[in-house]
């Protein structure tokens, strides 16, 4: 998402979603600490760690296939009149309740601001420089298989 596109609000949910997920519990707390402390939120469902089937796809467009089974923990919190979910790959308790604290927290138009500046977006900056290092490392070790075969 670039800073000239406006994104839906779907997209956007979406956005921030993903980047708290991926985020650390360690990050997404330390983050958390820099904005004034929110309302004490009620839990509506407290972290529950469970499976979930992951299905993949031959060729990314082939016939769907149980790939096998992935740990993810649930947190759903209310915020004022917001309900924040999380999902998260793994069985961290305390990264399910924050990034559930932070959905919910994004969807208050008077807190969304601030926890854009303060958390997702620098979490999101950070992600996109891990992939980039991770990509260039990978490219460093890219071998051109058509050129060895020219070789001979």
């Amino acid at each position: 998402m670039t800073q000239t596109e406006t994104p839906s609000p779907h997209a956007a949910r979406q956005h921030w979603m993903a980047t708290l997920a991926r985020a650390s519990a360690e990050d997404l707390a330390e983050r958390l600490a820099t904005l004034p402390p929110f309302p004490e939120p009620e839990t509506l469902r407290a972290p529950e760690t469970g499976l979930v089937m992951v299905r993949g796809r031959a060729g990314g467009d082939g016939e769907a296939f149980n790939l096998g089974e992935m740990t993810v923990t649930r947190c759903a919190l209310r915020l004022g009149p917001h309900i924040g979910h999380a999902y998260i790959a793994g069985r961290d308790h305390a990264k399910a309740k924050l990034a559930a604290l932070l959905d919910a927290a994004l969807q208050d138009s008077a807190l969304h601001h601030a926890c854009m500046q303060a958390v997702v977006e620098p979490l999101a900056v950070a992600q996109q420089a891990a992939r980039a290092a991770e990509a260039r490392k990978a490219a460093a070790t890219r071998v051109d298989f058509f050129t060895m075969a020219t070789m001979r």
